[in-house]
């Protein structure tokens, strides 16, 4: 989990080459940028993440440092990670799902400009609904509170331009982050009882990939009608009371 936070990628893989023996094998795991785009998570482009890896650039810089990309696991984590294998060119075969990962990716457009002016139409869109709703919302009197502080709440809080006239406070489980607030937008940070004080109408969560856990654990809010709101792929309402 450290590719990713590589400001000089061809320094630290050459590095990684100098350091593994002839049998050598280096293993590196990060956010897949397939399913970064496919569904839409541009919420988890931040500072501390230099890079965003397709396998076909693995392979690429694999081959650029005398090294083969010769196996991949495909994990659920981060909304969709890789776990890729490389050792010295020549020791070993490539595995089948290497190349159908590659071919995959091929199909799907990775080497052309394409499939990211595709995507960055789609961001925008995103944008335009999740304004639409909370600009709806409030302007009928709901009142919206957000779910978690994490990191790519904060990407997606300052690219929307959502602040304090949109979420009344967000709440967090750690407590640390509890009376301080949101980088850029200024949202109070406040303990996750603060939901059942308020009795908002709406939940948005911002660590959606954590939406199922935070849906069971906050589903008594249906009582008094409450429902949850997940940004990512795009703006979707859940009603506790059905997911229940």
């Amino acid at each position: 989990n450290v590719l990713a936070h590589v400001p000089d990628l061809n320094d630290f893989v050459g590095g990684v080459k100098i350091l593994m023996k002839p049998e050598g094998i280096a293993t590196f795991e990060f956010p897949h940028l397939e399913k970064l785009i496919a569904e839409n998570q541009f919420d988890t482009i931040y500072h501390e993440h230099f890079c965003y890896f397709s396998a076909t650039a693995i392979d690429a810089i694999a081959r650029r440092h005398g090294m083969i990309f010769f196996d991949v696991e495909e994990l659920p984590t981060h909304g969709g990670s890789l776990r890729v294998y490389l050792a010295h060119e020549g020791r070993e075969e490539r595995a089948k799902a290497v190349t159908d990962l590659l071919a995959r990716e091929e199909r799907a457009g990775f080497k052309s400009l394409a499939i990211y002016e595709a995507f960055d139409e789609k961001v925008k869109a995103t944008k335009r609904k999740l304004l639409s709703f909370l600009i709806a919302a409030k302007d009928s009197g709901k009142t919206v509170v957000g779910y978690g502080a994490p990191g790519k709440g904060n990407t997606l809080l300052n690219y929307c331009g959502i602040g304090p006239d949109f979420l009344d406070f967000t709440v967090d489980r750690n407590h640390h982050k509890h009376g301080r607030f949101t980088p850029g937008t200024h949202i109070p940070v406040l303990p996750v009882e603060t939901i059942d004080e308020a009795k908002p109408d709406y939940v948005l969560i911002l660590p959606w990939n954590l939406k199922k856990e935070i849906v069971a654990q906050m589903k008594h809010i249906g009582e008094w009608g409450g429902k949850f709101v997940v940004p990512i792929p795009e703006t979707t309402i859940i009603d506790p009371r059905d997911a229940a």
